[in-house]
């Protein structure tokens, strides 16, 4: 397991935005595939996007058009830009990564052995 970092959390109105951060160290961890999730008190937790390490990336639908995700490899950094936010969207999000050569996107939870240890979002009507 590799340590996740998230940051970037916070308060922000109903239509407002936020930007996301998840830095890992790539000289000890070489992610394939890299996503964001995110949970409510008494709630799973709930897939909101991925990337793979070759680029392609995809979205939960409720996401589509709102959010993106993108990762800076110098940077070592993963990131999840979210415009148009909605009180529905107020969730702790948590990164995940995993090593395995067979990731794929929208791959299950299970499938990440890293994960971060959360920040929260809350959007305010």
């Amino acid at each position: 397991q590799v340590q996740l970092m998230e940051s970037g959390g916070g308060k922000v109105q109903s239509g407002g935005s936020l930007s996301l951060s998840c830095v890992y160290d790539e000289t000890i961890f070489t992610p394939y595939r890299l996503a964001w999730y995110r949970q409510t008190p008494g709630n799973q937790r709930e897939f909101v996007a991925d990337i793979m390490s070759d680029g392609p990336r995809n979205y939960a639908n409720f996401v589509k058009g709102r959010f993106t995700v993108s990762r800076d490899r110098a940077k070592s950094t993963l990131y999840l830009q979210m415009n148009g936010l909605k009180p529905k969207d107020t969730a702790v999000y948590y990164c995940a990564a995993t090593q395995s050569p067979l990731a794929y996107l929208g791959g299950p939870a299970a499938n990440f052995d890293s994960w971060g240890q959360g920040t929260q979002v809350t959007v305010s009507s």
